[in-house]
């Protein structure tokens, strides 16, 4: 997406006329970025620090195809921005929250040396402090319905700002960053399985991703995303998150005795390419995450009937076949990601629920 065609008057009397004549001063350069979104199989929810953004236990996702579902970004700087601005889906938003000028100061302190030659651009690594930059993103996807929009928003901002001021951070220093806007971002960073290490430093200086396997390793699953619903959810991730830490004994216990062992046993799952342990371990995670919401007070409900009678199907299909056949897994939102095990099983599992749950005209809600 293309950042706004309508650029304000440069100012009269620039402070930046240090770096650029006045002919210089109505360049613009830019950079482009596309990051998936991210589905986590062993689920992120508590933080033990808000401010950092820092979990109470490690989790796993799988990169989704960025065709599909991603953010694409594009940041320009100029001599003539007298502010920083922000665009998403066209709408300005403000840039005044802390998430946001985490990932913009992080991103200046580590900026270099640019130059262009044929445009006589020539932009010293201090000069990113005083260049203000301009943001315009797109979502392909549904923002705010469960889906993880704020994950591939803040990997693909973190990655585009780097990309324009020459950041030359190796990918694990960016998740950390991107972790700073929101905390599943950082995940977004890579392909294929992600494993976001929790860390153990207050900091927060050793919490980032790692990638345990690339797209690549094992080609043959398919997910299927059915979208319930494309509503904005009515009870934030932020604002459940920091419920359930208040509130939940359960948490606690997930945390600290459950998640460890699953983490072992889904990294063995994903490396072996065991589809039935997989499987087992995604459906039960998920699950729990969700009793675990209950388990908030108030409770939080992010499942609908339609979800719950998507569950029944796997659960019913996977029983008759003696094996699992497909994974099921839900974000904070009703939308289920269902992943199949191969081609043939995902044309089975289409059918099923287009037959179960026929589009109708007019009603968003029911299409899949």
């Amino acid at each position: 997406r293309s950042p706004p065609s309508s650029l304000p008057p440069p100012p009269r009397n620039s402070r930046l006329n240090s770096m650029a004549t006045e002919a210089q001063a109505q360049w613009v350069l830019t950079a482009t970025g596309r990051s998936p979104t991210n589905i986590a199989v062993i689920k992120y929810w508590g933080k033990r620090d808000e401010a950092l953004i820092l979990p109470v236990n490690d989790s796993i996702s799988v990169t989704l195809d960025p065709d599909h579902l991603s953010a694409t970004t594009t940041v320009a700087a100029s001599p003539a921005f007298p502010s920083d601005r922000m665009w998403l889906n066209g709408k300005e938003i403000a840039l005044s929250g802390g998430r946001f000028q985490s990932c913009l100061r992080e991103i200046r302190k580590r900026a270099r040396d640019v130059e262009d030659e044929k445009r006589g651009i020539k932009i010293k690594k201090e000069d990113w402090e005083k260049l203000h930059v301009h943001i315009a993103s797109y979502n392909n996807f549904p923002t705010a319905a469960g889906l993880a929009s704020s994950a591939a928003g803040f990997a693909c901002l973190v990655f585009t700002l780097g990309k324009l001021m020459n950041v030359n951070e190796d990918y694990g220093e960016l998740s950390s960053i991107a972790r700073q806007g929101s905390g599943s971002a950082c995940r977004s960073i890579y392909g294929g399985f992600v494993k976001w290490c929790m860390g153990k430093s207050d900091d927060g200086s050793d919490s980032m991703a790692v990638q345990l396997v690339d797209e690549s390793h094992w080609d043959d699953l398919v997910i299927i995303i059915a979208v319930v619903s494309s509503k904005q959810k009515e009870t934030s991730s932020t604002s459940g998150m920091r419920d359930t830490v208040e509130t939940s004994p359960l948490l606690q216990y997930r945390a600290q005795t459950v998640v460890p062992g699953r983490i072992l046993k889904m990294e063995e799952a994903i490396k072996n390419r065991d589809f039935e342990s997989f499987a087992r371990l995604t459906c039960a995670d998920s699950n729990q995450f969700h009793a675990v919401c209950l388990d908030t007070s108030p409770p939080i409900f992010y499942m609908n009937d339609t979800s719950h009678r998507i569950i029944s199907l796997v659960e019913k299909w996977n029983h008759s076949e003696g094996t699992p056949q497909v994974a099921y897994t839900f974000d904070a939102g009703p939308n289920a990601v269902l992943i199949a095990r191969n081609r043939k099983t995902a044309a089975l599992l289409l059918q099923r629920l287009l037959y179960c749950f026929p589009p109708q005209e007019n009603n968003l809600d029911r299409c899949v």
